[in-house]
């Protein structure tokens, strides 16, 4: 059995909260197929998914 490591959106850079939908979305293009995993939170191995930093930004300050 493949053993899936959960994808938590939260964390994705990708992943921010939009104004017009009051709510957090995808910021990536999703097809149809992407779009109903993200959407049911069975997107357990999402190619768009990258680890954000928020201090990233802090860290170039300093």
């Amino acid at each position: 059995m493949k053993n899936k490591q959960g994808v938590n959106c939260e964390y994705c850079v990708n992943y921010s909260y939009d104004d017009d939908y009051e709510c957090y979305t995808c910021e990536m293009n999703l097809d149809e197929d992407e779009m109903y995993r993200f959407v049911t939170g069975t997107n357990h191995d999402c190619p768009y998914f990258r680890m954000g930093d928020e201090y990233r930004v802090v860290r170039k300050q300093m």
